[in-house]
């Protein structure tokens, strides 16, 4: 996995004076009805994506957490997570078996009182098995598109902390918006997303965490992206390599795992003859913990990914608007 200083400084997160205390019990709403929790929570079980992130930002480590097959290597645990971990002298948590599915006896074997996916896909049946063997915090509104901002604060709700998750979200949005600031031509340009996938160019909609994380910070999608999309409710939709050069935008972002992989893209006629690379507006994000960092970030991946996002796309957006 790749080496990387994380650049993780949250005063907050580990501190717990009297000033934040939280009463419970706290109940909080849902896609699937609505939780309380009694009290607060000592063994916290997470599934989904970037659960575990806010809950360990937050001083709290939990006692077992997905296998991350995406950018987790072989152990299952993304880089942002081990160094955490290693940064609070904690031991690491239960790793669950690889699996598409709650593995409910592991979860249960755990005891815990609290089960967090907040940012997940469960569907009802699956809440309601969890729910058998704790309070579980199912997600809001569509599946899969909680932001990072909710996220935290959510979980800061669940684990009574939620003045330390305000202040965590304030903290980490003033770094973003730092951050992005190092960039103004990205507030000069529009951009599309997409990726080569099944035969035709999977184009993310902006219902997309990834895009709305990058519109929420003063980025522009070209309105050509929701013009195309047969509906408003896809995270993303399928477009034709004959109708991709439709897709318009000054800046063309997407995301491969390999540098094989996208230089095999770029060979094709569909990539070769794109209005927005032939004009240099090419923003390729390498590497699968790169892309796993902002797909979509959480507020512990941000650090640590964010600064080479950044990178690609201020590139990208400086060489169209030299």
């Amino acid at each position: 996995m790749l080496a990387r200083t994380l650049a993780l400084a949250f005063p907050l997160a580990f501190a717990t004076p009297a000033a934040f205390a939280q009463a419970f019990p706290v109940t909080l709403d849902h896609a699937w009805g609505a939780t309380t929790i009694e009290a607060e929570p000592q063994r916290i079980v997470t599934w989904g994506w970037g659960n575990e992130d806010a809950v360990i930002a937050l001083g709290v480590i939990p006692v077992g957490i997905p296998f991350q097959s995406y950018g987790g290597g072989e152990d299952g645990i993304h880089d942002w997570v081990e160094q955490a971990l290693e940064a609070a002298g904690a031991e690491t948590p239960t790793i669950f078996d690889a699996s598409s599915e709650p593995p409910l006896e592991q979860i249960a074997a755990l005891k815990p009182d609290l089960i967090i996916a907040a940012y997940s896909g469960i569907t009802q049946d699956q809440y309601g098995l969890l729910s058998g063997i704790a309070p579980t915090i199912a997600y809001t509104g569509a599946p899969w598109s909680t932001s990072w901002q909710d996220l935290t604060r959510i979980v800061g709700r669940a684990l009574g902390k939620e003045a330390e998750a305000e202040a965590l979200v304030a903290d980490t949005t003033a770094w973003v918006e730092a951050e992005f600031a190092r960039y103004p031509a990205l507030a000069k340009v529009t951009f599309a997303s997409a990726n080569d996938y099944d035969g035709s160019m999977a184009v993310y909609a902006p219902l997309d965490a990834r895009m709305t994380f990058l519109t929420n910070f003063g980025m522009v999608m070209n309105p050509s992206v929701a013009m195309l999309a047969p509906g408003d409710d896809a995270f993303y939709y399928p477009l034709s390599y004959e109708l991709f050069d439709q897709l318009e935008a000054d800046i063309f972002v997407t995301y491969y795992e390999e540098q094989s992989a996208l230089d095999a893209w770029l060979a094709t006629p569909q990539a070769q003859t794109y209005p927005p690379i032939v004009n240099g507006g090419l923003a390729a994000l390498v590497g699968t913990e790169n892309v796993a960092a902002v797909s979509p970030p959480s507020v512990l991946s941000l650090r640590w990914g964010l600064p080479r996002y950044l990178e690609v796309l201020g590139a990208a957006a400086a060489s169209v608007t030299e």
